[in-house]
């Protein structure tokens, strides 16, 4: 894009998250196992959920959906990432910059409405029992997963076509892994107020609505383990809700700090390291937490290992 002396942007420089060559190994180990670890633990969910049938509920369609969208979203910046931490030169063209921060974009605003469908999900499941298989049926369910990846990709149209209207100096350097919005949107070269405010305003939809409605449909699931006579079945559920709350908290807490305040008072450096929490913190977590602590899934992947133990014999 031009910008006010007449330069046009052809391609931009990623920092990354250190510039120290032993560093850079150390962080490109620990993030290679990180992402193998994803790659791992959402294929085997999504492998698990597509071959047992028992799996074939509205729940774990909806974990199928989370696990293969973390897939996508952590390899957006993943890959990129590690490639740049052994080269000398961390350059990425215009044309993959504004690609990368789009699909980044899309795929993170999916997230925060799927994670608002999942707890919905089991407030049904949970307060509404007699009715949840014709509440969620198979129709709903599949309607309810279109909306909201549809949502995310349409709603992050504006805000990337409004960053790419702004005006840009001679500096092409980005202060973090990937193309985020925060950054790419810092280099420009003029008052950017009013873009800003419409970022803030379609972030709070997508961010503030989805966890507001997280937590009024935990609150409602609470009230209804509370009247759970047993004290086991009491525990196990409050375990649940707690540990799918800590990662809620993790992942929207993480955005909202990243896309939810003014460039005046962003640190310079600090957006990349809390990108690392809802890019790359939060994919590892999701399966430990949804799924590969349930007994449903534990079961499939015991009778997975049998089939294959018997295969072979």
């Amino acid at each position: 894009m031009p910008g006010n002396n007449d330069t046009v942007v052809t391609e931009f420089i990623l920092l990354g998250l250190s510039s120290e060559p032993t560093i850079q190994v150390f962080i490109f180990i620990v993030f290679l196992l990180v992402y193998i670890v994803i790659l791992i633990g959402n294929i085997s969910i999504i492998t698990l959920i597509l071959s047992d049938v028992s799996l074939h509920t509205p729940m774990y369609f909806f974990l199928g959906n989370l696990s293969f969208l973390d897939l996508c979203y952590s390899s957006t910046s993943v890959p990129r990432m590690l490639k740049d931490l052994m080269s000398v030169k961390k350059t990425i063209s215009y044309a993959e910059c504004v690609t990368q921060m789009y699909i980044s974009l899309s795929l993170g605003e999916t997230e925060c409405i799927l994670l608002a469908v999942m707890a919905y999900d089991r407030y049904i499941a949970i307060c509404y029992p007699l009715q949840y298989t014709t509440i969620m049926s198979k129709m709903v369910c599949v309607r309810l997963a279109i909306s909201t990846w549809l949502c995310g990709f349409l709603s992050s149209i504006s805000v990337v076509t409004l960053t790419l209207s702004v005006n840009r100096c001679d500096n092409n350097e980005i202060n973090n892994f990937l193309c985020e919005l925060p950054e790419v949107l810092s280099l420009g070269c003029e008052n950017i107020m009013l873009i800003e405010l419409v970022i803030f305003v379609v972030g709070s939809i997508i961010l503030i609505v989805p966890v507001t409605f997280i937590v009024i449909s935990y609150f409602q699931i609470i009230f209804s383990i509370l009247k759970i006579k047993s004290a086991g079945g009491q525990q196990k559920a409050f375990s649940t809700c707690g540990s799918h709350m800590m990662v809620v908290t993790i992942f929207y807490g993480s955005c909202m700090a990243a896309y939810l305040k003014p460039r005046s008072s962003s640190t310079p450096g600090t957006d990349k390291f809390i990108a690392i929490f809802y890019l790359i913190i939060t994919p590892v977590l999701n399966p430990m937490i949804y799924t590969l602590r349930n007994n449903d899934v534990k079961s499939a992947f015991l009778k997975c290992r049998i089939k294959i133990l018997v295969l072979k014999i």
